[in-house]
């Protein structure tokens, strides 16, 4: 019977395996050294905030493995035999298969300063990370978090929470500058710093991390020179591919370990998925490597039915993602630049107690919308997936705007107001705007 190894326990991986025991009778062994289980990688934020227990982060029961035949194993491989289809452990075990999915995730960066090796300086990245978090914010009154990204601002409203006061250094303008244009990322940082009481720190970047003379966090310095007393520092400085493992073996890298657009590598019967994979030939309009958890999940059904016989393309489609900033959810679809490029224009449209946006980019000459991101308002994937591949124009979309609402059907409307500033905004060519029920106007009195 062929033997399927995969390594890595993360959504790519797992969902691999699901699709591979739908498909086939095949051998399956998920190895990872951090877990025995699979686990929300995002829920790492509530266990710590005590909203959640690890056992209720497990999507499957523990008997789902038992009865789906798929064997997992809690081991750190140190090193694989590509020649000999072998894996080594560094419990001195071996492992041999017939077809290995590398499935490793990411490893958050870190880039040489002085004092990053203390203790009370972390990441979040795994089980262990937060495991570490628990014990290095006891007795915690200040902390200070480096990188303006999305674990970032998870750190930051896990440390609010309990209480203890967060100073947050971004490099850029505004939170997400890199990602967000000045509209939406200046809707987040007055959530930050008016809603939240986050001391963020613009255009500022790390020096060194100061020791207290004992091997432990006393501060930080700052490029310009200021010197920031804190007893916890969070780095979140971006993630990149987990390759350290194939670095220095036949297996072609750069950034990410190459496959082709089955998500084969160049050694047969060797694949990568998920945030370790790069992409040799990317989509128009998608990026090499991906690390989200989206991605993640289609590269396992792709390279399911690959291993079970239908050899199939890796396509994700339309660009997405969602994310959320203590309580504003964020959503995207399309292409949404951080700044517009010529021959693009975007219309913008936020709410008066700053709590909800929409910014739509468009095509300046023909108005067919390229992507939106939407901050508080829930949208329907499919309503956006259909649009885009349509090239529907600004306004038919404006005019449509209710269709992709995904909010329960008592949740404040913004429709009518969007499609108001759109009307002013664009007179030569209006639309008809959404009614207010009376029920509506009730309620958001």
């Amino acid at each position: 019977m062929k033997h399927i190894v995969i390594l890595g326990n993360g959504i790519a991986g797992i969902t691999a395996a699901r699709h591979i025991r739908k498909k086939s009778d095949y051998k399956i062994t998920v190895i990872s050294g951090e877990s025995e289980h699979f686990y929300s990688r995002t829920a790492l934020m509530y266990i710590f905030m005590g909203h959640m227990k690890y056992e209720h982060t497990k999507p499957y029961e523990d008997w789902f493995w038992i009865k789906n035949r798929i064997e997992l194993m809690k081991e750190w491989v140190s090193e694989i035999d590509f020649s000999k289809k072998q894996l080594q452990f560094e419990s001195g075990q071996t492992l041999v298969y017939d077809q290995l999915i590398l499935a490793t995730g990411s490893v958050s960066n870190k880039f040489g300063w002085k004092g990053e090796n203390l203790k009370g300086l972390q990441t979040l990245y795994s089980l262990q990370d937060l495991e570490n978090m628990e014990e290095n914010s006891k007795s915690v009154k200040r902390a200070v978090i480096v990188g303006g990204g999305l674990v970032g601002v998870e750190m930051a409203e896990m440390l609010h929470y309990k209480s203890i006061d967060v100073t947050y250094l971004i490099r850029e303008n505004h939170f997400w500058g890199n990602v967000l244009q000045n509209e939406e990322a200046n809707l987040i940082d007055h959530h930050l710093i008016h809603d939240h009481h986050i001391d963020l720190r613009h255009s500022t970047e790390l020096e060194e991390i100061l020791d207290d003379g004992k091997g432990h966090v006393a501060g930080v310095r700052t490029k310009s020179g200021e010197i920031i007393d804190c007893q916890f520092v969070g780095l979140t400085v971006g993630v990149s591919p987990n390759i350290q493992l194939v670095k220095n073996t036949a297996l072609e890298t750069e950034r990410g370990i190459l496959v082709d657009d089955f998500l084969k590598t160049n050694i047969p019967d060797v694949f990568a998925i998920g945030d370790c994979a790069q992409l040799r030939n990317p989509q128009p309009h998608r990026k090499p490597i991906e690390a989200v958890w989206y991605a993640g999940r289609m590269m396992g059904e792709t390279v399911a039915k690959t291993i079970s016989g239908n050899e199939t393309a890796y396509r994700p489609g339309i660009w997405f993602n969602s994310a959320k900033f203590f309580d504003i959810e964020y959503q995207t679809y399309g292409q949404v630049p951080n700044e517009n490029s010529a021959g693009l224009s975007s219309f913008y449209w936020e709410s008066k107690n700053k709590k909800a946006c929409i910014k739509i980019v468009f095509n300046e000459a023909s108005k067919i919308v390229m992507g939106i991101n939407t901050m508080g308002i829930r949208q329907r994937h499919e309503v956006w997936d259909e649009w885009l591949e349509k090239n529907r124009r600004l306004d038919y979309v404006i005019e449509h705007l209710g269709k992709a609402n995904f909010d329960p059907e008592l949740f404040k409307r913004y429709e009518p107001e969007i499609q108001q500033a759109y009307n002013y905004e664009f007179p030569e060519m209006p639309i008809k705007t959404s009614k207010k029920s009376f029920l509506h106007k009730v309620l958001n009195k």
